[in-house]
């Protein structure tokens, strides 16, 4: 026998249970599951605005006073000299430090004791809200769970218990005051808006202008400090330096004295001496080659002869015009003269022109012996040059060599005029600054101002209504889809037939409406301790109503739920048409699921079509269609299986639609139940039904827990797997027929048990024929499928 039209080959498909291979985003899935999700979302929302009311409801108002404070750094330049000290701006930095100072503990503090705060019951119990409460009381809680053992009061006196009890209540007081007060730098300007925020508007302007005014004493009360602080070392400071130059001072004098190093205009002695020795030997120097070059140029002229030296000019370059030998040399150019005039006009042996002649003569002998004689004075003049620089030599040469004596002394003596005068700066600089801290001290002035006082406010600040309604709906939408997200991601459930071509690969029958309630309408369970009466009553009526579960198909034969089966008969039937009694096995993956009534159904419809129909119960660990159909026997399919005989005389039938039934009976602990189904009996046990019945419909044990369905899937012709909607997982389904492929390949079809009609079009795709169940509707006579209770 084939079966072609259902091709399994034991896998399943490619993609795992509920992704899709499309790279684009599904938008149309995006919307169902907004959708879907969307009650949850406006729900979560609806929650989130009524807790935002209730908040708004419960919190007192708080009111906001402001005060705003200028950091001025040119505040300080009163007592400094405009011209010389530049304007220091403040960086980002040196405004957020005082922003800290701004809500240190010591500020506050100060506001704390100036205001008595302590003593302020307003401030020290002011009105919280209801979630302040409720997180307050978690806190002492754990506060109390978290703490360790004191020490008895009884180890303190009363003055120091109550020193302690201030001291906690100050401190209570001053992290109260922290916690509300907020510092914050206006823009990119050097202002600080100052708040602080309290239930009480009055008490919140107060709090504010005493932590301004608190902040100004601060800053007094810091500059005046550092000034003392400065004042109190530049004195200390002062002494050391005083002391220090004046032993420096000591140890320079002492030095020079005991190593000869006096001074006189600013130079020691020694150095004037070699000064004034070394011009004079340069004077001494420059005479001798002065006289030495006169003397060499006489001696030249000198050594000439006298016929050279009366003629040479440079003889009375140097001589005054009225010496000797200047009016001799004036003479013989006169006689040289006329002598040449009457030689010329006489002729040369004029009488007059040999006199003249003569008398040249004889003033040519008196001049060159004037020669000899400047000469010779001229060479003593240098020798006493000579003599007076070699003396000058000598001396020197002696100073030197005292001087260089002297060196060593002069630098120890140099470095102790070094450290005397750095010392002296030193004690200068400091003398100044110390003079400077001094006028300061008794000047001191603030570097900031106050350009804003705080007034009492007249409207609160918070809890803002917009804003905490706006929020409540925005986090309790966020909630919703967070969980209608999560509600998605945990979405892992048979909903549609396209989940089931999908994920399966297998033939849709239909879906097969939730059709019956734990309880009847308009009752309830009995309560315990009730009377035995109404127990009674109540178990009869659970016992009708899984009754008519099992024959839906019989009392609303036009319902949806008929009609599903009825797809499930056609697929029988085209799938099996060759087979002369048709054996349908009615399996499901997991307990619950339902099959057991759609086996059921399933048999009363065909049997109402007047087919010879047998249903056999074959789940003999949990005949869960035997008990539902209400049946009582003695003896089952065990029996039937075992004595082959008599297994007609074990048949059950309904009256109504002539169905035959074959019940199951459990005896005791029975274990080897495949063993019974996989049995030579049970294959001639169905041989032979198929004689007398053209279907023969078996409600097996579910696949997942036990190997009942497997042992039978030989004497089946085909099944039906029932899957619970929104209940069984895809992946469990998936992996248990891939693990059981002959089944999988028998596989008429899967149908949908326990749809809520209701809820099913939000998971259709826009224009599947989820979306017109409404109109469909028109053609089922009967509303049973609509209720929406599981059976328990």
């Amino acid at each position: 026998m084939t079966y072609a039209s259902f091709p399994f080959d034991g896998k399943m498909p490619a993609q795992p249970p509920g992704e899709r291979n499309d790279d684009l985003i599904d938008i149309e899935r995006l919307l169902r599951m907004a959708l879907r999700q969307a009650k949850v979302v406006i729900v979560c929302a609806v929650i989130g605005l009524l807790l935002g009311v209730v908040y708004l409801q419960t919190t007192p108002p708080k009111y906001t006073a402001v005060a705003r404070v200028l950091i001025d750094e040119g505040l300080s330049r009163i007592t400094e000299d405009a011209e010389t000290t530049p304007l220091n701006m403040q960086s980002d930095g040196a405004v957020l430090s005082q922003i800290e100072i701004l809500t240190s503990s010591r500020l506050a503090g100060n506001v704390v004791d100036h205001l008595r705060l302590t003593e302020n019951e307003n401030f020290m119990n002011p009105p919280s809200s209801l979630f302040g409460r409720i997180v307050g009381g978690l806190r002492g809680l754990v506060g109390y769970l978290r703490s360790q053992p004191e020490a008895n009061d009884g180890d303190y006196d009363a003055e120091t218990l109550a020193a302690m009890k201030a001291a906690a209540t100050r401190q209570y007081a001053i992290e109260l005051l922290q916690k509300n007060v907020v510092a914050n730098r206006v823009g990119r300007t050097f202002v600080v808006a100052v708040a602080y925020q309290s239930h009480d508007p009055q008490l919140a302007a107060e709090i504010t202008n005493a932590y301004a005014d608190a902040y100004l004493s601060h800053q007094l009360d810091a500059s005046y400090e550092a000034s003392e602080r400065a004042t109190v070392w530049l004195r200390d400071r002062l002494d050391e330096l005083r002391a220090g130059s004046q032993n420096a001072a000591l140890e320079v004098e002492k030095y020079r004295a005991e190593h000869g190093l006096s001074a006189s205009q600013g130079q020691l002695l020694t150095e004037q001496q070699l000064t004034e020795l070394t011009g004079q030997l340069i004077e001494a120097q420059a005479d001798t080659a002065k006289t030495q070059a006169r003397y060499q140029q006489y001696k030249a002229i000198v050594d000439a002869g006298s016929a050279e030296a009366v003629g040479n000019v440079a003889i009375t370059s140097d001589q005054p015009p009225t010496s000797t030998i200047a009016t001799l040399k004036e003479r013989y150019l006169n006689v040289t003269r006329r002598e040449q005039e009457i030689t010329r006009n006489y002729g040369e042996d004029h009488q007059q022109a040999v006199a003249l002649r003569r008398e040249q003569a004889e003033l040519t002998r008196s001049i060159y012996a004037q020669l000899q004689q400047l000469t010779e004075s001229y060479r003593n003049d240098f020798e006493v040059a000579q003599a007076r620089e070699t003396a000058l030599r000598r001396t020197l040469s002696d100073a030197r060599g005292e001087s260089a004596e002297a060196n060593q002394s002069r630098v120890v003596l140099r470095e102790l005029e070094q450290q005397a005068s750095a010392l002296s700066a030193l004690y200068q600089t400091f003398l100044s600054r110390y003079e400077e801290t001094q006028q300061k001290q008794s000047f001191p002035i603030a570097k900031v101002r106050v350009i804003s006082e705080a007034t009492t406010p007249k409207a609160a600040t918070s809890p803002r209504t917009s804003m905490v309604l706006g929020i409540a709906l925005i986090l309790g939408g966020m909630l919703g889809g967070a969980l209608g997200a999560l509600n998605e991601f945990n979405e892992r459930f048979f909903r549609t037939g396209e989940d089931v071509r999908d994920q399966l690969g297998m033939k849709f029958l239909g879906y097969l409406p939730l059709i019956g309630r734990a309880e009847v309408k308009g009752k309830t369970p009995a309560a315990p301790g009730a009377s035995p009466d109404s127990k009674k009553a109540e178990r009869a009526t659970a016992l009708m109503e899984r009754r008519a579960r099992m024959r839906v198909t019989v009392d609303a034969p036009a319902s949806m739920f008929a009609e599903s089966l009825r797809n499930a008969k056609i697929a029988g039937d085209v799938v099996l048409q060759n087979s002369r009694s048709k054996v349908i096995g009615v399996v499901s993956v997991l307990p619950g699921e339902g099959k057991s009534t759609v086996a059921s159904n399933l048999a009363e419809l065909l049997a109402l079509n007047n087919s010879r129909t047998l249903l056999i119960d074959a789940d003999l660990r949990n005949p869960g269609l035997t008990r539902g159909l209400g049946i009582r026997s003695e003896a089952g399919l065990m029996e039937a299986v075992v004595n082959l005989q008599n297994w007609r005389s074990l048949l059950k039938h309904d009256r109504q639609t002539n169905l035959a039934i074959l019940p199951a009976v459990v005896r005791g602990q029975f274990s080897h139940t495949s063993e019974l189904l996989s049995s030579p009996g049970m294959h001639q046990l169905i041989e032979q039904a198929r004689e007398s019945f053209e279907h023969i419909i078996v409600d097996l044990p579910p696949l997942g827990p036990v190997v009942d369905a497997k042992a039978f899937e030989p004497c089946a012709d085909g099944f039906v797997v029932v899957v619970e909607w929104g209940r069984t997982p895809r992946a469990v389904v998936r992996s248990t027929l891939a693990s059981e492929p002959r089944i999988a390949n028998k596989v008429l079809g899967v149908v949908l048990n326990k749809v809520k009609l209701a809820s099913l079009p939000r998971y259709g795709s826009f224009g599947s024929s989820e979306q017109f169940l409404r109109r469909y509707s028109s053609y089922y006579l009967d509303n049973t499928e609509t209720r929406e209770k599981e059976p328990s």
